[in-house]
């Protein structure tokens, strides 16, 4: 086989360059068809256009795990999963024969993969995603996928840069981009919305306090009363301007202070 026809589905627009790059530098004659970033549309795509050679599906896509294609529309397609899981989803996975990277996914692990599909491929014994055992492999994620994102990533220059949960102090939206700030004061643009973050992290840590702010309990260094029954936080690191609950969600923040 020469040129290998790839589909990307991944909802995040960095990750999908990031993987395209690994892919145009790994040696391969890859030709990327398309990137899809819903279930929504992976199954729209998928049923209107012929099947490439190899799909790379991320986990858990904005609009719901990415299994919930297969469900919706056959491939003979094989699959490499990407994935923030941890180590043991890995073994897991790779004693059910089921290809997955995990993320930031490294070169020579991606290598690695492109090998193993390069030899299935020429033998005829490729998995394809209508020989997937989906509930063994859901059975697999509620026992070993965290609920929530661990790591967020961001492009600096050339640069990608992931940043861990635990470094992340406070999220601000300004002028239709979100910054994620860390405990150490260091400040990184990411794709993400508030809205979506609210979906993808731990509620019993993070919280919306208002159309700007999505705060980490441990960066909230002090509350205080405010005009008009409203709250006024101090965040670490310090913000410029006031950081203000409104009347309404103050009693919504102090159950969840009090959790």
């Amino acid at each position: 086989m020469t040129q290998i026809k790839v589909l990307i589905i991944e909802d995040e627009p960095l990750a999908q360059s990031e993987l395209k790059r690994l892919l145009i530098s790994s040696g391969y004659d890859i030709h990327v068809i398309d990137c899809i970033d819903s279930v929504e549309d992976a199954v729209e795509w998928i049923r209107d256009n012929k099947a490439p050679d190899l799909m790379f599906f991320d986990i858990q896509l904005s609009d719901g795990l990415s299994f919930e294609i297969l469900k919706q529309v056959k491939t003979p397609s094989p699959i490499i999963f990407t994935t923030a899981f941890d180590e043991y989803a890995i073994r897991a996975f790779k004693v059910n024969s089921i290809d997955y990277l995990l993320k930031p996914v490294k070169q020579h692990e991606l290598n690695a993969a492109l090998d193993k599909f390069r030899s299935l491929h020429t033998s005829s014994s490729a998995p394809s995603a209508g020989g997937l055992q989906l509930s063994q492999i859901e059975k697999l994620l509620e026992l070993s996928q965290p609920r929530y994102k661990s790591r967020f990533i961001s492009r600096i220059g050339d640069v990608i840069k992931h940043i861990d949960i635990q470094e992340v102090a406070y999220f601000k939206a300004e002028d239709n981009e979100v910054m994620l700030v860390t405990h150490q004061g260091k400040q990184y643009f990411i794709n993400h919305t508030l809205d979506q973050l609210g979906n993808l992290l731990d509620q019993t840590n993070f919280f919306r306090i208002n159309r700007s702010y999505l705060v980490c309990l441990s960066s909230i260094s002090k509350i205080s009363k405010y005009f008009n029954s409203r709250l006024k936080l101090e965040l670490n690191p310090t913000t410029q301007e006031p950081v203000l609950i409104s009347r309404v969600k103050v009693p919504e923040f102090l159950n969840w202070m009090d959790k």
